[in-house]
């Protein structure tokens, strides 16, 4: 037999415990990890809490905050409750014996398996049913608050005689409450099934009753709760009705109620109440008869009556009596949809009057002396020339100005005029070295206004500058020049410690200099050091020796951003805009109040409705909407940031608007009253572009007041597409001084122009009034012009332009070498009953490569003129000299060679003569080029010389003398020796 003894059978290995010095180790290793993550978790947190606080703005915080947290734990609460105590239930009615079947002896297994963990389990089911629902709730803050402090709006919806308050603040609460309650009884039903089915309650194959009294009583009762709850459902869908979106012919987006609504699905959703309530009665009654027959009947006739009341029963509606008589069944309808769409955005007191669109004068002289009445003509593009402000006023390279521009007004000489204007910011980019320090440390704000007038350049085509230079000096006297808080400030900088920070430079050399705001928050507390860096996943933060006593972190610097933190309830317009008031720059920010629960009214996109060709190629221009889906809009707060401080207030300026009324209810002490707009800050407020934006497109369809018009869509008009570029987006409106014909004088005001659906002919031309220091500001004023007189759109008025002989021969003299022609705003002016149109055309020529304004395209009355200037153009025009236009196409013919086509040939009845000249002036401009490259510049002079007089022999064999061909020698930008110097 073998030795089974216990002898040795060799070396036995002891495995002890840890030490107690690792087991120590271990512990605080262990420790230290959960500390990172609260910490981490924390740091977001407080940070946010910080930064609020720094801003003043510390009850928008913690108003949001503590409704957040109240609303995760009141429904996280109620849905962990409503789910544990439905398994707790089931599982005290529970069968004492279990039937011998092998269904459950398998389940056996698993009921031995959990009993052990029952009460954990459940706990566990709880909590995370709990946390879901609870972070599902706490996104609804903004229901919440706008429910607990909703104001009535004082207008009644027409359908069922309610405050539009019901609709935009009480119905979508009612609307979440009714979700969460299907929700909760959905999971509590099926924990108790499963409960039931886990401890013998229900059975699937045993032999015998498939349920035991005490299950069926349970679960009739929470499927009594879900009919219940379908009921309040069919009674809310009633007046979900007014606010509900469809489709329909004569809109893309219809709102309310129409015939088919009113007449069927109204009574239909009236009746499915009423039978829902009878099935839900079935279902409790259950408790008592301890049978299904009933309530499963109650529950079929209720899925059949939704079926043919609910769906059948409008469909024959709308099939066998509206369809044959739409007009007048729907008409009704139309008429309260068009009320109130035009008074839910702002366009029901819109002025329309008809135009006749050809001039009324034959006195050229006297429409000429009009002209300056009429409008101060733009030629500054803002959209365009910001290549030239950077080039010419940019002086260092880690400056910068935005892709677009903005138009303000200023006083000169006691009068005022449209200003082009731009914040020379910081470039990160051209920081010339670099690393932390330099961006974050040295490198930290923009400095100085740079502004420009806008509707004159200078002899070389430049901006003539009204404030200019480094630092920037002018017109606008002395502020504030730097430029801490901007649209290109979109990363922190550190500053007012150890570090000084580069201010500008001059002659002189660099300049330093200490932040000695208050703004941002203090990192003189390490717990503060460490939260940012933490938040701002840096580490040098918290030990950098170059933040010290006075340092402050400044972040969330660009205007739009810093609005939107501290009023987390508004869209934000997407064009903040700087002013110099009161030795300050301000960033000046449109905000709306908006809802989608506006009864009647057709809902529209934000996004979709303000895009447009500049929204295209420069996103920090899109809106930025708490709700892209609306169907009211206003324009609630002027918003101001201190470009220095980045101090931030909001004023009220709809005072009126109940949208706002509200959320100042919610957040008091937020909103500063009108009233408190100084008068220097007034003057520089204007209309806003995305609210007139929305407004221009609901006015496509809704200028009209007459139902059958609208019904029938023959009225319908559409934004043009912008013809100075291939974006294939609508043209922007343009911001301008002119006086419309009830006007007295020029007005400050925003322009737009429409075209027929599918067709580039004008329709109108609408333009609001956009200086609130007068008294109609916000009015609106449409321009129709008449249907059976052709007037030309901005399409068409371009295609001509491009079209025309002389013009595009000219044009493709300035292309010559490596020059770029581009367009600018095309601009629309109501003259004496027809419509002068204004393009600036500019040139990047040579090395330069940015633009300057070379020519002026000018059309009226069938008359056009490519000149040098603007004066030099009307005086063509009104002078009878204007080269005569061929009328436009009709729809579907040919319109003429669009932008960047190659011109139309030479006419062969043309004289010779003409070609000749033309060709010279190839030859002598080619030959200027070349001197230029050569730094010859006598041989330059004899070029522009020829050219010149090429250009002038061109001119006079044309029949009449006329063809505007007179092209300076100054054509392109890099002919100017001043331009290469």
């Amino acid at each position: 037999m073998p030795d089974r003894g216990g002898g040795p059978t060799g070396p036995r290995i002891r495995v002890g415990r840890p030490s107690r010095r690792v087991r120590t180790l271990l512990m605080t290793l262990g420790v230290l990890a959960v500390l990172g993550m609260v910490f981490t978790m924390f740091a977001g947190f407080w940070t946010d809490w910080l930064w609020y606080r720094s801003v003043d703005y510390s009850s928008v915080f913690t108003t949001t905050l503590s409704t957040k947290i109240g609303l995760f734990f009141v429904f996280g609460l109620l849905m962990a409750v409503s789910v544990g105590f439905n398994i707790w239930l089931a599982h005290r009615l529970r069968p004492p014996l279990s039937a011998m079947s092998m269904e459950q002896q398998n389940l056996d297994r698993y009921r031995m398996g959990i009993a052990p963990y029952k009460k954990w389990l459940l706990l566990g089911i709880t909590a995370l049913v709990g946390l879901i629902a609870g972070a599902s709730a706490s996104s609804q803050w903004r229901t919440w608050l706008m429910w607990v402090n909703g104001v009535s709006f004082g207008q009644k919806d027409p359908q069922f005689n309610l405050d539009v308050s019901f609709y935009a603040f009480d119905l979508p609460w009612y609307r979440f409450l009714l979700g969460f309650g299907f929700a909760a009884a959905i999971l509590g039903l099926i924990a108790a099934a499963l409960t039931h089915y886990l401890y013998g309650g229900l059975r699937i194959t045993s032999p015998g009753a498939r349920a035991t009294a005490a299950a069926t009583g349970h679960l009739s009762v929470l499927l009594g709760i879900f009919v219940t709850l379908k009921a309040v459902a069919y009674w809310l869908d009633r007046y979900g009705l007014a606010v509900k979106s469809s489709d329909f012919k004569a809109t893309d987006s219809w709102t309310g109620l129409r015939y088919v609504d009113a007449n069927a699905y109204l009574p239909a959703k009236t009746i499915l109440f009423c039978i829902a309530v009878i099935c839900a009665l079935l279902f409790f009654a259950t408790l008592w008869r301890r049978t299904w027959q009933l309530p499963v009947i109650g529950f079929g006739l209720m899925v059949l009556s939704a079926i043919l009341i609910g769906g059948l029963y409008p469909a024959i509606v709308q099939k066998f009596q509206v369809q044959p008589n739409e007009q007048a069944k729907e008409a009704p309808y139309v008429e309260k949809n068009l009320a109130a769409t035009r008074e839910a955005y702002g366009i029901d007191d819109s002025q329309v009057t008809d135009y006749p669109g050809i001039a009324e004068t034959k006195d050229q002289a006297k429409l000429r002396d009009d002209v300056a009445n009429a409008a101060s003509i733009r030629i500054m593009d803002p959209n365009i020339v910001s290549p030239t402000f950077q080039q010419l006023q940019q002086i260092r390279n880690y400056y910068a100005f935005p892709t677009n521009l903005d138009v303000d007004r200023y006083a000169k000489d006691g009068k005022e005029q449209d200003t082009v204007i731009g914040l020379r910011e910081l470039n990160y980019a051209g920081i010339p070295k670099r690393n932390w320090i330099n961006d974050h440390f040295r490198y930290t704000h923009g400095y100085g206004v740079v502004a420009a007038e806008g509707t004159s350049a200078d002899s070389g085509g430049r901006p003539a500058f009204t404030e200019s230079d480094l630092p920037s000096k002018g017109d606008l006297g002395t502020y504030e020049q730097r430029v801490y808080y901007g649209e290109r400030t979109t990363t922190y900088s550190i500053v007012g410690g150890p570090q000084k920070e580069i201010d500008y430079s001059d002659d002189s050399g660099e300049k330093t200099y200490s932040y000695k705001g208050d703004s941002g928050v203090n990192l003189d507390n390490p717990v503060n050091r460490a939260a940012y860096a933490v938040a701002f996943g840096e580490p040098q933060i918290l030990y950098s020796g170059a933040i010290g006593e006075g340092s402050r972190v400044l972040y969330n610097r660009t205007p739009k951003e810093r609005v939107e933190a501290i009023a987390p309830w508004l869209t934000i317009d997407g064009d903040a805009y700087p002013a110099v008031v009161e030795g300050r720059i301000q960033w000046i920010v449109d905000a709306y109040t908006t809802t989608n629960g506006y009864p009647y009214a057709s809902r529209t996109t934000l996004g979709d409705t303000t895009a447009d060709s500049l929204t295209a190629t420069n996103d920090q221009r899109a809106v930025v909407a708490q709700q892209n889906q609306v169907n009211y809009i206003r324009n609630s707060v002027k918003a101001t940031v201190d470009a220095y401080s980045g101090e931030v207030k909001l004023y009220q300026w709809d005072t009126q608007d109940p949208v706002l009324k509200t959320w100042m209810k919610a957040f008091p002490d937020t909103v500063e009253p009108r009233g408190e707009i100084s008068q220097e800050l007034m003057a520089h407020l204007r209309y806003p572009q995305d609210l007139f934006k929305v407004q221009r497109e609901l006015l496509t369809r809704y200028h009209v007041k007459d139902a059958n018009t609208f019904l029938s869509g023959s009225e319908v008009w559409q934004v043009p597409d912008d013809p100075t570029n291939k974006t294939g987006e609508t043209v922007p409106p343009y911001y301008l001084s002119m006086k419309m014909p009830d006007q007295n004088e020029q007005v400050f005001s925003l322009t737009t122009t429409f075209t027929p659906n599918g067709r580039d002919n004008l329709s109108a031309f609408m333009a609001v009034n956009a200086d609130p220091g007068t008294e109609d500001y916000g009015k609106i004023r449409i321009l129709k012009l008449p249907t059976s007189t052709t007037v030309s759109g901005p399409k068409q008025v371009q295609s001509q332009f491009n079209s025309q002989q002389d013009i595009a021969e000219t044009i493709r003299l300035l292309r010559g070498g490596d020059s770029e022609v581009e367009y600018g705003n095309l601009l629309t002016v109501p003259l004496d009953g027809g419509l002068l149109y204004v393009e600036p055309v500019y040139v990047r020529g040579g090395g330069l490569k940015y633009p300057l304004l070379r020519k002026v395209l000018v059309t009226y009355g069938g008359q056009t003129a490519f000149e040098d200037t603007l004066e030099q153009a009307l005086d063509k025009v009104f002078g009878g000299e204007g080269t005569p236009v061929e009328p436009p196409a009709d729809e579907g013919e040919d319109e003429g060679t669009d932008e960047g086509t190659t011109p139309p040939p030479p006419s062969t009845e043309q004289p010779s003569t003409v070609q000749e000249a033309l060709n010279d002036a190839q030859k002598a401009f080619d030959a200027g080029q070349e001197a230029l490259k050569n730094n010859d510049w006598e041989a330059y002079g004899r070029a522009q010389k020829d050219l010149e007089d090429a250009l002038r022999r061109a001119e006079e064999a044309q029949p009449g003398g006329a063809g505007g061909a007179r092209s300076s020698p100054s054509a392109d930008p890099s002919s100017s020796p001043q331009a290469n110097s």
